[in-house]
């Protein structure tokens, strides 16, 4: 592997970031600043904690940039849930995004187990 960009972690975790935006921009413009930009935000620190814990020394930080990865992957499935709540997702958005973030959190447990089974 030579560089983050490799990982598939990352690479499904900048997918989900796309798909958010693409969401996002059919919520009410009062959310602009609120619900919908959280959950930008939120999407966006997933790979970038990724990217900057493959930059890190050692597999402690890594696995510490690792761990908010999962924090924030976590804080944006709870806004997707109350974003589906309110009625700004339908039923077939929220399935759908919500498998992704599923599948990108068995993935970032796996990989975690993986990088602790080393240390």
């Amino acid at each position: 592997m030579n560089t983050f960009r490799d990982l598939l972690i990352w690479q499904k975790s900048m997918n989900i970031v796309t798909e958010i935006y693409q969401l996002t921009n059919s919520f009410p413009k009062e959310e602009f600043y609120g619900l919908s930009s959280q959950i930008r935000r939120c999407s966006v620190s997933i790979p970038s904690n990724i990217a900057e814990g493959y930059g890190r020394d050692g597999n402690n930080d890594y696995l510490r940039f690792l761990n908010i990865s999962m924090s924030s992957l976590f804080e944006m499935q709870t806004q997707l849930e109350i974003s589906f709540n309110l009625k700004f997702l339908s039923e077939n958005q929220f399935n759908k995004i919500n498998g992704e973030s599923r599948e990108l959190e068995r993935m970032l447990i796996a990989f975690i187990r993986k990088i602790k089974d080393r240390n």
